[in-house]
């Protein structure tokens, strides 16, 4: 049985290359600061898109898509906030999108949410 770090690291591979088999180009990928941590930072046409992905071996206990907490997203939203104020000659326009993956069966099942965090104050 594979352990949870083995679990998400190949989550984040299978989300990688969905993302870049529906046109994301991908920008950085674990990037860390003092708030968090951001699984990938890709970008789609004009929009720099913060991704989060969560990986389960089974939907047992809940869907990916339930494991987020409104202290996660908030931890999302602040790393953002530090990327963006850090960086230069960004895209316009940006959005957070979510990947759950649940790996049973004969394939990982991949839910791309896009825009899963609305809430945000610019």
């Amino acid at each position: 049985m594979a352990s949870s770090r083995e679990i998400g690291l190949r989550g984040e591979a299978i989300a990688q290359d969905y993302l870049k088999k529906h046109g994301y180009k991908i920008v950085l990928t674990n990037y860390r600061c003092r708030f968090g941590e951001i699984d990938i930072i890709a970008q789609e046409k004009s929009c720099l898109v913060f991704i989060e992905v969560r990986a389960r071996s089974s939907d047992d206990f809940g869907t990916p898509e339930e494991t987020i907490t409104p202290r996660k997203k908030d931890k999302l939203i602040k790393s953002a906030s530090y990327y963006l104020s850090s960086h230069n000659n960004l895209p316009p326009l940006i959005r957070f999108d979510f990947i759950g993956i649940t790996m049973v069966g004969k394939g990982p099942q991949i839910n791309l949410i896009k825009n899963f965090i609305t809430d945000v104050i610019a």
